[in-house]
């Protein structure tokens, strides 16, 4: 695949940040396109490894090398339908997967891995600019109606599939706009709305319906679902938050972290919303959790021009290169710079916040913490508080962002009456998706857990495999799951 000898001539490059200054007086995404001769020279990266390990870092069995190859040799158009093969939406993945993929590379045992995030995303928005992306309805109709609660990435893959095979396809979104958390909880920065948009339209040409702000179990009663469609898909996500009940949890100016990034979304897109103002503006802020959503509260504060920021993190700061026990093909746990870390702030590690101090109006005035050691126990993390390291931060401002704890219990759950696993996620066949009430699958966050948007689109396209299967019998769509790996710790 690729030049022979390419992963030995040339060197690993990826799409330039727009500078720090530039990108902190707007919105805009903060990569830039790489030109397409400097791309091909990525795809000419791609070895002849004779096991494409990277097949097996995607859950999505993404065909990575042939599209590295067709990239290379400057054959754009096939090198789209190859991506598209496995993956409805490559715009989504190419700005927001942290492409495990690449982790499972075999060029990066002993060099940088192949760019293919990069190339990925390089052959999709070549394809919309030369106009290839272009409805695909169905060629006959099969009289059968679906139901999709969520239009997340699961949501949205599942159905678009089944659409595509001839099913009358609703998708139901309690939000204003459709894209689940991709249009609410990513950032501007991150990836642009009008990314979503584009792709919805093909969606709306194709057949697909969509209902927004029609939150099944509060203002769409589920009965009226069961009555009216042969099957449902659940895509609701695990968008319970974990919270942080320690003293002090009352105080005004501790927040979950994706009111505020949605909040700010629509604020930035000029939408209006009826909630509390939360605005970062002129604050000392302090973002509780290190993974992707704190490093998006830290972009977005630094946007709306904080005071200050630190972001908390209870284990100990990765390792610069891979440890001992994290050995390849795994997730490669190491230490990472996201975009908002260039922008400012301060990242604390081994560090547990004991209490939230507040003033008599009953603000939020100060966090008092403690440093902490990580031991293993049965095979579990325990933290033991280190003696004199308790420290008060000064902050105004606290986003909880330590991730989710399952789907929100109650409301269309209940009604719909499915089992629940140990961890709260939505019970569901692992082959078929499909619930233990016969006709309703579950998919994406909503049966996995809180994961990827590559796992998310993976499980979307396998509930369409076991919708389609349940309403006639047999089915053609495929099975991307059979290719999926769980080697992301927590994938």
């Amino acid at each position: 695949m690729g030049k022979p000898t390419g992963f030995l001539e040339f060197q690993r490059e990826t799409s330039p940040r727009r500078s720090v200054s530039e990108r902190l007086g707007d919105w805009l995404e903060h990569y830039q396109p790489l030109p397409e001769d400097r791309l091909a020279v990525q795809g000419a990266r791609c070895m002849d490894c004779g096991i494409p390990f990277c097949h097996q870092g995607c859950p999505l069995g993404n065909l990575i090398p042939d599209w590295n190859d067709l990239s290379y040799k400057g054959k754009w158009r096939e090198a789209i339908d190859r991506l598209h093969a496995t993956n409805n939406f490559p715009e989504f993945t190419g700005r927001l997967c942290p492409a495990p993929c690449e982790s499972s590379c075999v060029c990066g045992i002993n060099n940088d891995p192949v760019a293919i995030k990069q190339i990925e995303w390089g052959i999709i928005e070549r394809a919309f600019a030369e106009d290839w992306i272009q409805p695909e309805p169905p060629q006959r109709l099969t009289g059968r109606k679906v139901a999709v609660v969520g239009s997340g990435p699961a949501g949205l893959a599942c159905a678009q599939q089944l659409r595509r095979v001839g099913h009358e396809v609703t998708v139901y979104e309690r939000s204003s706009r459709v894209g689940g958390l991709m249009r609410f909880g990513i950032p501007e920065f991150k990836m642009e709305k009008r990314i979503i948009d584009r792709r919805m339209a093909q969606m709306e040409a194709e057949g697909v319906r969509f209902e927004v702000n029609a939150h099944v179990g509060v203002n769409v009663d589920p009965l009226m679902l069961r009555r009216e469609f042969d099957a449902i898909v659940l895509c609701g996500g695990a968008s319970a938050p974990r919270d942080l009940p320690i003293p002090g949890r009352q105080f005004k100016g501790v927040h979950f972290a994706v009111p505020y990034l949605t909040q700010a979304t629509k604020r930035a897109s000029g939408e209006a919303f009826d909630d509390e103002d939360i605005l970062a503006t002129g604050k000392d802020v302090i973002i509780i959790g290190g993974g992707d959503t704190g490093a998006d509260c830290l972009g977005t504060a630094h946007r709306q021009g904080c005071r200050s920021v630190h972001q908390f993190e209870i284990v100990p700061r990765p390792p610069d290169v891979r440890a001992p026990g994290n050995p390849w093909p795994q997730w490669d746990n190491i230490f990472r710079v996201a975009s908002a870390h260039e922008e400012g702030g301060v990242r604390e590690y081994q560090i547990n916040t004991k209490e939230f101090l507040g003033d008599e109006q009953g603000n939020l005035r100060a966090l008092r913490t403690v440093r902490v050691t990580m031991g293993l126990r049965d095979g579990r993390p325990t933290f033991n508080e280190e003696p004199g390291s308790e420290r008060i931060f000064e902050a105004q401002m606290v986003f909880l962002a330590m991730g989710f704890v399952g789907s929100e219990p109650g409301g269309m759950l209940d009604k719909f009456d499915v089992k629940l696993d140990p961890r709260g996620n939505v019970r569901a066949d692992a082959d078929t998706k499909m619930t233990d009430v016969p006709g309703i699958f579950a998919a994406g966050d909503q049966s996995r857990g809180q994961s990827l948007i590559v796992w998310a689109i993976a499980e979307g396209r396998q509930a369409a495999y076991g919708v389609d299967q349940y309403l006639m019998g047999e089915t053609a769509l495929p099975k991307p799951l059979e290719f999926g790996n769980d080697l992301r710790p927590f994938a």
